[in-house]
């Protein structure tokens, strides 16, 4: 068991919106494809709602960068309010609060 919570964060039509007036080349890209492999990202440990959203409240810019950048680095197309009402409104997110790790392998932080 991992001392963590999970949020999975997929796109909404919000952020499909901004992708195709901010890059050309995603016309063809819809809400399923950008929602086929969402990221999931490691959380403090929440046991409760309220828990969550003040988790997310502190952690929702950084998350709404890293979904905004893995998509279209251009940052003058970003939107301006990347807080957490507009993070509201731009993404879903599923909140995950047992976490087993069955590999053997040690973790490894990759941005260290």
């Amino acid at each position: 068991m991992l001392n963590r919570s999970a949020i999975v964060v997929k796109p909404r039509q919000p952020f499909l919106d901004w992708l195709h007036t901010a890059d050309p080349t995603s016309h063809r890209l819809t809400l399923r494809d950008l929602t086929r492999e969402p990221t999931i990202y490691l959380i403090p440990e929440c046991d409760t709602e309220e828990d969550v959203r003040e988790v997310l409240e502190e952690l929702c810019e950084e998350i709404f960068v890293a979904q905004l950048a893995g998509w279209f680095r251009d940052e003058e197309s970003w939107p301006r309010d990347l807080g957490f009402d507009a993070f509201y409104r731009w993404f879903d997110f599923q909140h995950h609060s047992m976490l087993v790790d069955l590999s053997d392998e040690p973790l490894i932080d990759e941005l260290d």
